[in-house]
C-alpha cells in the first residue's frame, strides 16, 4: 500500500499526513517516527558492533561500534552517486544475510513437521515469549520502511496515466512480496536454528555471545561464524536504509533536511552511550525492536486511510478485500502490544 501511495500521488506518506492532518498530529506523528528511527538504529549499530566482536574477539564492543560507525557512512556515501551503488551494496549485504542463516539450517537438520507446526499454530509461554514475539515483528516490518518505500516510488518511476501508474504498481507490488518474503523466510530460519541447534540441546543462550559460542559448539562446520556475518551484514544494511527513511520523515512531516551524515551521527550516538556504560546489549537490541512493533500502527492506519480514499487515489484505490485484510493485521497487531502492556503491568 505504501508503493501505492506514492505512485498515485506522487507523494510520500509523511507528506501525505502533511497535507491530511491538522498541525498537531503531524507533529505527534513525526516526533514517534524520529523516535521509531532511533530505536532501528540502536539495534541495527549494536548488532553490526557485536558481529565485529563475535568475528573479531580481540576487537573490543566499543571500537567494534566505532568501526561500525565508519562502515555505516561509508556506505551512505554511495547513495550521493545514485542510488544503484547503493542498491548494490544492500542487495549483496541481503545475500550474504541469507546465504548465511540458510548454511546453518541445513546444518541444524531440522524436523519439518515441528518446523511446520510451529508455523501453523504459535504459542507464547509468559511475557518474555511476547516480548520476542513483538520484537520480531517489529524487525521484520519496520515501520520507518513504510514511509521510505513511498518515498523511493515517487523518485524512481512516475506514471504520466493511470494505466501507466497501474503498470508500475504491479512490479513494485511483486518487489515488496518477494522482500518481505524473504524477511519472514530469514526469522523463519533464525528461529528454527535457536530450535533445533540450541533449544533441542537445552542450551541457555542469555545473549548474542552466548548463541555464538553454542552454535559453534552444537553444529560446528563455521557455523558461528556464518553467524557472525549473518549479524553484521543485517545490522550494516538496515542502519543504512534507516538513515535514509529518517530523512523522508523529516522532510515529509516537517519540510526540513539536514545531510545524511549528521543524523547517521545523531542516531547512532544513543548505541554508542549503551556500548559505552555498559548495559547489555542484546536486551538493549531485543528492547528496541519491541518499540518498532508499537509504531507499526502509526504508520498503517493512517496509510490505510489514505489507500481506501477513491478521491486522492483514483484508479489504484484499495480493493474491498485489502483494506479488509490490512484492517485484520492492523487488529492483530494492536492486539499484540496491548496484551503485551498488560502483561507488563500486570508482572505476569
Amino acid at each position: 500500500m505504501s508503493a501505492k501511495l506514492g505512485i498515485a500521488t506522487g507523494l510520500n506518506l509523511a507528506e501525505v499526513c502533511r497535507q491530511k492532518f491538522p498541525y498537531p498530529a503531524v507533529v505527534g506523528l513525526w516526533m514517534q517516527a524520529e523516535v521509531v528511527a532511533m530505536a532501528t538504529d540502536l539495534a541495527e549499530f549494536i548488532g553490526a558492533a557485536i558481529g565485529i566482536h563475535l568475528l573479531f574477539p580481540a576487537i573490543p564492543l566499543f571500537t567494534a561500534g566505532i568501526i561500525t560507525a565508519f562502515a555505516a557512512f561509508g556506505i551512505l556515501s554511495l547513495q550521493s552517486r545514485g542510488f544503484r551503488g547503493f542498491e548494490a551494496v544492500i542487495t549483496v549485504l541481503v545475500g550474504v544475510i541469507v546465504a548465511a542463516f540458510a548454511f546453518e539450517v541445513i546444518l541444524a537438520r531440522p524436523s519439518v513437521g515441528a518446523v511446520a507446526a510451529g508455523l501453523v499454530t504459535p504459542r507464547f509461554s509468559g511475557t518474555e515469549s511476547v516480548l520476542l514475539g513483538a520484537g520480531i515483528l517489529g524487525a521484520t516490518v519496520m515501520p520507518h520502511v513504510i514511509y521510505l518505500h513511498s518515498a523511493l516510488t515517487q523518485r524512481r518511476v512516475v506514471g504520466a496515466t493511470e494505466e501507466e501508474q497501474k503498470k508500475i504498481f504491479n512490479f513494485e507490488k511483486w518487489d515488496v512480496i518477494i522482500a518481505m518474503g524473504l524477511a519472514g523466510l530469514i526469522n523463519v530460519a533464525m528461529l528454527t536454528i535457536a530450535a533445533a541447534a540450541l533449544h533441542a540441546h537445552h542450551v541457555t543462550v542469555p545473549n548474542l555471545d552466548a548463541a555464538f559460542r553454542a552454535l559453534g559448539h552444537t553444529l560446528d562446520h563455521g557455523a558461528d561464524i556464518f553467524f557472525g556475518l549473518g549479524l553484521l551484514a543485517s545490522g550494516l544494511s538496515s542502519s543504512s536504509v534507516g538513515t535514509l527513511a529518517g530523512q523522508v520523515v523529516m522532510q515529509g512531516f516537517i519540510r526540513r533536511r539536514i545531510p545524511l551524515f549528521l543524523r547517521r551521527a545523531i542516531t547512532m550516538a544513543p548505541a554508542l552511550v549503551v556500548i559505552a556504560i555498559g548495559l547489555d546489549p542484546t536486551r538493549a537490541l531485543v528492547l528496541s525492536q519491541v518499540v518498532l512493533s508499537f509504531g507499526i500502527p502509526f504508520a498503517l492506519i493512517p496509510l490505510l486511510l489514505f489507500c481506501r480514499d477513491r478521491g486522492l487515489m483514483g484508479t489504484l484505490v484499495n480493493k474491498r478485500s485489502t483494506t479488509a485484510l490490512a484492517t485484520f493485521v492492523i487488529g492483530v497487531i494492536l492486539s499484540l502490544n496491548v496484551f503485551l502492556i498488560f502483561l507488563l503491568v500486570s508482572g505476569r
